[in-house]
């Protein structure tokens, strides 16, 4: 590659992050435009590649929510409360977030795909096994298990598409990605509720999942293809010290804001996921007098969190793409509109539970659309924003801050604070299903407000998002000309050998 070619190209973008000029998006996607940016060029390796990916990633969160599809079962057989509930979810979750930073180690330096395919099977073992567990105290161990196996598989599968593709392909490929997520927890209530009301027993619901994983480790290692870190990019950018990695990533406003607002949004989905069919039990309980079953109220939240990511998840993409062509800050501020149009929707649906019959799931619906907005276009943000080397520990970090200050503790403090104010409301008896339901209203509350600090965090997000970008750009032109350069002075100093 001629050095002269390059050294333009980077003088202009270091002019832009210079002035800040958004202009210069349109001048970046022209440029990744020339590096097949359109799905006519994806062969069918890559295709195949991607579909295993969020073909793991359905069954990764479907095995995550099974459980939550049955929780009121789980707390009758081992009797306890709302704060052991939503503890078996914080143990799970605090077993994830402490081992992503290991796999996100080992992944921008070590074979990913051997790295997942051991995840994979270690979840869907542990998950299997656990499902026979009496004891509460070792099911609980077993679930933390299970996010250590989720861990390395969450840390590494989006850095592979990162490294297969480029601009708007690459956005859709992570849109089709996270698609997952919403439509894999809405599989995985349904799953878990249809399973256990049909054998009559909730601990079958946990054994679909690994009889599906033990078909995706055998995808990932002879089908799925392995590509070079970069390879889209046609970085040449080597791995740095792992100190050097983390220095970086908290100096980069963009990633450091956009992690903070993730939190938020790890936080909220936590928090109702694990509590949202229960909760929702309860208000019809209210309503109609008679006790309503956890199955058919986890059947119906399944149905609504799928739907939700069947429209969220497309839309906040196509919009992304629609408009990042044309105004730079157009990612982080999208996000920031989805969780701050959220948030007093799912006020309006967690007060009007017990009141009205349809109107919270219209309003839970619109709630969790708005909501997954973002889900694709936070980690296309993350990954842009960060050099090609570097993108598993980004991963991995987020992954810690997002999860240690988000869905680790939620679920287990709205299960707190729910069981607090019971006995506050009712300190000599057994409380009634109206103190029940009010209690766990009052604690969910606390998401409404962490969508609007969340909503914030993306504003802030949307000052410096322009220059991060463009500063990646530039060090990997620069990486380029540097690994360019002897080929050219070989040339300088040897005409006539060709």
């Amino acid at each position: 590659m001629d050095q002269n070619s390059i050294t333009p190209n980077t003088s202009n973008q270091q002019l832009v992050i210079n002035g800040d000029n958004e202009s210069a998006t349109a001048l970046l996607n022209e440029k990744q435009g020339r590096k097949r940016d359109s799905l006519r060029d994806v062969t069918f390796i890559e295709f195949m590649t991607v579909g295993i990916l969020c073909y793991v990633n359905l069954i990764n969160y479907m095995d995550r929510f099974t459980l939550a599809g049955v929780l009121g079962d789980v707390k009758d057989e081992f009797n306890i409360g709302d704060d052991y509930a939503g503890f078996l979810q914080t143990v799970f979750v605090i077993a994830y977030m402490v081992f992503a930073p290991i796999f996100g180690y080992l992944g921008d330096r070590y074979s990913r795909r051997r790295i997942m395919a051991f995840g994979v099977a270690l979840w869907s073992l542990t998950t299997f096994v656990g499902s026979y567990i009496p004891d509460f105290a070792w099911f609980a161990v077993f679930r933390g298990l299970v996010g250590i196996g989720e861990a390395s598989y969450s840390t590494i599968a989006p850095t592979i598409i990162s490294d297969l593709f480029v601009g708007n392909v690459r956005s859709k490929m992570l849109a089709l990605f996270y698609f997952a997520i919403p439509v894999g927890s809405g599989f995985g209530y349904i799953v878990g509720s249809a399973a256990g009301a049909a054998m009559g027993n909730w601990r079958y619901g946990l054994r679909v999942t690994p009889f599906l994983g033990a078909l995706a480790v055998v995808l990932m290692l002879w089908v799925m293809e392995n590509p070079e870190r970069g390879q889209a990019e046609e970085s040449r950018m080597k791995p740095t010290s792992y100190q050097e990695d983390l220095k970086s990533l908290i100096r980069n406003p963009s990633f450091m804001l956009s992690t903070l607002a993730f939190t938020c949004v790890a936080f909220v989905t936590g928090a109702l996921a694990w509590w949202g069919p229960d909760f929702i039990r309860l208000g019809l309980t209210l309503q109609t007098g008679q006790e309503v079953s956890i199955e058919g109220v986890s059947l119906v939240f399944g149905a609504l969190t799928m739907a939700s990511g069947l429209v969220g998840v497309p839309l906040g993409a196509w919009l992304g793409a629609a408009l990042i062509a044309r105004w730079g800050r157009a990612h982080a501020l999208l996000c920031a509109a989805g969780l701050l149009l959220s948030a007093p929707a799912m006020t309006l649906a967690i007060f009007l539970t017990d009141k009205h019959y349809y109107a919270p799931f219209v309003l839970m619906f619109f709630a969790e659309l708005t909501l997954n907005l973002n889900w694709a276009i936070v980690a296309d943000m993350s990954l842009y924003v960060v050099i090609p080397p570097r993108r598993s520990t980004a991963e991995a970090f987020q992954i810690l801050i997002s999860h240690m200050f988000g869905d680790a503790g939620s679920p287990y403090l709205v299960g707190v604070i729910s069981e607090n104010l019971k006995r506050s409301l009712s300190p000599f008896e057994e409380p009634s299903n109206s103190v029940k339901f009010r209690s766990l209203q009052y604690a969910l509350f606390i998401t409404c407000f962490v969508e609007v600090i969340g909503g914030i965090f993306f504003l802030l997000t949307a000052i410096y998002i322009v220059r991060d970008k463009l500063r990646v750009e530039r060090e990997i032109a620069e990486a380029e000309a540097q690994s360019a350069e002897p080929s050219h002075s070989n040339a300088q100093e040897n005409p006539g050998v060709e």
